[in-house]
């Protein structure tokens, strides 16, 4: 079925471009029923996307051209087939938001660049809500024209099915369905007349010659502003401090207040409401993925969103009563409280076979995972990457482009996620892994890199990560 799926975006793209494709390599995707492929030939790279419902692509496409008329970021649309359902658009590369927030220490530093990233993001969104509800026709966005009461209570009902009771958590049904009731009565209070983007937080957002770029909002609806600000500051894997989540609020409101008039405390006093409508949400989507399609990785990151609902319990006041979610919060807390453990920690080295050798086992245990990465073409032997490594970017694409290397990531992706799996459940504390080329500099630590925000994004586990020749030696 791929094959021939594919077959239509090699045909959309010689029709748009003269010559077939050289390469098409699949993307990972993490929730999405959707599949994206990139297709390079020629000097051209576009993302080619098929889509299994035609409603949803047609909303996509709809919004693109929408946005791409009032210059918002987002990509172009290049050529679709005559039933909409695939189709080829601008590539914007593999650099998310997303990947900068996991890959710094943020309990220690917000840098300055990820700071001026989320403000440039802040300031889009803010187009997107004011400028893309100008002239839009809400009739097309799917699956609904607003975020209404009906979108809210699928909501709601997705963290009661899919989260409460998987998990065991005791409620009367009454008393959660009154409180559900009384939370929307209040939200739909809330001015709704803007553009929702409905997903808005950072893993769709791409960075692209240091501005932001946007994807995946073909979710998109007319409703609040203060639902895509909560989406994206609370995000529970970006895990943002509450200082940092503040300061991007103000700033938000400081840029706002330039466009229309704000009354600050209602503003806020909603937008929290907004924070836990979307918390609600998170997990029960968590709650779908891990405990209805058993993909683990999804209950394992249930723990970033409690750990924001611990913080909201605990520092945020509705002005309505909800005794029976505040009940289910009880539980949940408890619950996680006692599960803690000390944890799994991985340890990820890059290393050389020629100079430094396998890294020693430092557990006791008697070693670990051992990958050889000297088969994957080797930047090394090009004169303009020889003083780079695998973390600089003219390394990064030039391995990107090569299907070796990703199809290599992904057997290692496959032979590692079950063994972390493993090791969780048999309450296994320590694992190593490593990788090595010639000379420790290029293809081993570029792998290293990759499989580290992999294991980041996927596992709530410890991580350290280590290559063993750096600073680079000649």
């Amino acid at each position: 079925m791929e094959n021939n799926s594919t077959d239509r975006l090699k045909k959309l793209f010689v029709q748009h471009y003269g010559n077939p494709p050289e390469k098409i390599i699949k993307i990972k995707t993490a929730g999405s029923n959707r599949s994206y492929f990139r297709l390079i030939g020629k000097g051209h790279s576009v993302i080619g996307t098929i889509g299994e419902d035609l409603l949803e692509s047609e909303a996509f496409q709809y919004l693109t051209d929408h946005f791409h008329e009032l210059k918002i970021p987002v990509p172009e649309i290049v050529i679709k087939s005559d039933d909409g359902n695939f189709y080829l658009q601008e590539d914007l590369g593999d650099n998310a938001l997303f990947d900068l927030v996991l890959k710094a220490d943020l309990s220690k530093d917000i840098s300055t660049e990820i700071e001026g990233l989320y403000k440039k993001t802040l300031e889009n969104l803010i187009r997107f809500q004011l400028e893309g509800s100008e002239g839009l026709d809400f009739n097309k966005c799917y699956p609904r024209h607003a975020f209404d009461r009906q979108s809210m209570q699928w909501d709601l009902n997705y963290f009661k099915y899919y989260f409460l009771r998987p998990t065991g958590i005791n409620y009367n049904e009454q008393r959660l369905e009154t409180d559900f009731q009384l939370l929307m009565d209040y939200l739909l209070e809330a001015p709704s007349v803007y553009f929702m983007y409905r997903d808005f937080q950072a893993r769709n957002i791409m960075i692209r010659n240091g501005e932001p770029w946007f994807i995946d909002y073909q979710g998109g609806r007319k409703g609040p502003l203060q639902y895509d600000l909560a989406s994206l500051l609370f995000q529970a894997k970006a895990n943002l401090p509450t200082a940092f989540r503040e300061k991007m609020l103000q700033f938000y409101l400081d840029q706002l207040e330039l466009r229309i008039e704000v009354d600050r405390e209602t503003f806020i006093s909603y937008y929290y409401g907004f924070v836990l409508l979307r918390l609600l949400q998170v997990l029960g989507a968590y709650g779908y993925r891990g405990y209805f399609e058993q993909k683990p990785h999804f209950i394992e990151s249930t723990v970033f969103a409690i750990a924001n609902l611990a913080w909201f319990v605990e520092n945020i006041t509705l002005p309505v009563n909800l005794p029976e979610l505040q009940h289910c919060f009880g539980q949940m807390l408890q619950k996680s409280e006692s599960s803690k453990r000390e944890g799994l920690t991985v340890e990820i080295n890059s290393f050389s076979y020629k100079k430094s050798g396998i890294p020693k086992d430092k557990s006791g245990h008697g070693g670990g995972f051992v990958f050889d990465c000297r088969a994957l073409p080797n930047p090394g032997r090009y004169a303009e990457y020889k003083q780079l490594s695998g973390k600089d970017q003219p390394v990064i694409d030039f391995l990107q482009r090569e299907p070796a290397v990703h199809d290599f990531l992904e057997h290692i992706y496959k032979i590692i996620d079950p063994a972390i799996e493993n090791y969780l459940e048999r309450g296994f504390d320590y694992l190593s892994i490593n990788f090595g080329c010639t000379g420790g500099q290029h293809r081993s630590v570029y792998c290293a890199e990759n499989l580290y925000k992999h294991l980041k994004e996927k596992y709530n586990i410890h991580l350290s990560l280590c290559h063993k020749m750096e600073p680079w030696q000649d």
